[in-house]
């Protein structure tokens, strides 16, 4: 290891911690009790209690509330991807007056921060009668996700020679069909990495389903820790147990696609 790369290393330790430390406190803190965690909240488990694990496990709340967060997340990827992927085709391959200025407000949408509109967002949803509706999380997951994904997408769209598309039209391949037989394939990458922002990001949302779920029954995971929150008192070990069992299919998912994630980020970087 060069010394000139020492420093570099040693940041990348650091925030490492900052993110592991926390993970690996609450998987040992699940197999405590809570006495032992305000015993001794950093030592280890003595004895080691499996209880609140399986506890959870075998609660069909847990499971009804994977399943929600599950249906939601896929289906507000769905919706994000397909309409941020034929707009952002149109703001890469199409030239139009106002093209710049229309893409200038979707970007805008970076800078709106989701806590300001929620008292907008809950009176246009209970409106439209979609309160206690699966729909009315997944619509406004969605429309918050199109900015970044359309920017992410719009790069890699704009990175793909001309003279494909070129050769694709003297075959007389029209613009939908490029879009949908050549670009879409080739868009790969970028695609794997919206989606896994967009099913990362709806998995941890917990302010619009707070909003949104009145019924129990329709809970999401980030939801579900409010079924151990008493009138005096939590039951803090099965909550730790618990978030982990809840992170485990987002850190799963994120495993796997890790590799089309970071190539799908630096994909598109080096053309404007």
């Amino acid at each position: 290891m060069k010394r000139t790369t020492l420093p570099l290393h040693a940041i990348a330790w650091i925030v490492g911690a900052f993110i592991l430390v926390p993970i690996v406190y609450a998987l040992i803190g699940g197999f405590k009790s809570t006495d032992q965690l305000s015993v001794n909240p950093f030592g280890l488990p003595s004895p080691w209690n499996t209880g609140n694990y399986t506890d959870v496990l075998a609660e069909g709340s847990f499971w009804r509330q994977l399943w929600n967060s599950t249906f939601i997340a896929v289906l507000t990827t769905a919706v994000t991807v397909a309409l941020s992927a034929m707009a952002a085709f149109v703001f890469a391959r199409f030239a139009f007056r106002g093209r710049e200025l229309l893409f200038t407000l979707f970007t805008a949408g970076l800078m709106f921060p989701f806590a300001v509109a929620i008292l907008p967002i809950f009176v246009m949803l209970r409106t439209l009668n979609l309160l206690d509706n699966p729909w009315g999380v997944i619509l406004v997951q969605a429309a918050f996700g199109l900015p970044l994904t359309i920017i992410i997408l719009r790069g890699f769209f704009r990175s793909i020679p001309g003279e494909i598309e070129e050769a694709a039209t003297l075959d007389g391949c029209g613009p939908f069909a490029f879009f949908w037989r050549i670009l879409l394939p080739m868009a790969r990458p970028a695609l794997a990495t919206v989606s896994v922002l967009a099913i990362v990001g709806s998995w941890n949302n917990f302010m619009l389903p707070l909003v949104v779920f009145s019924d129990e029954l329709s809970w999401t995971l980030p939801l579900g820790i409010q079924q151990f929150q008493g009138q005096y008192s939590s039951d803090t070990s099965r909550i730790l147990a618990y978030l982990v069992l809840a992170m485990v299919p987002a850190l799963g998912f994120y495993a796997l696609a890790e590799r089309h994630l970071i190539g799908g980020l630096t994909a598109g970087a080096t053309k404007g």
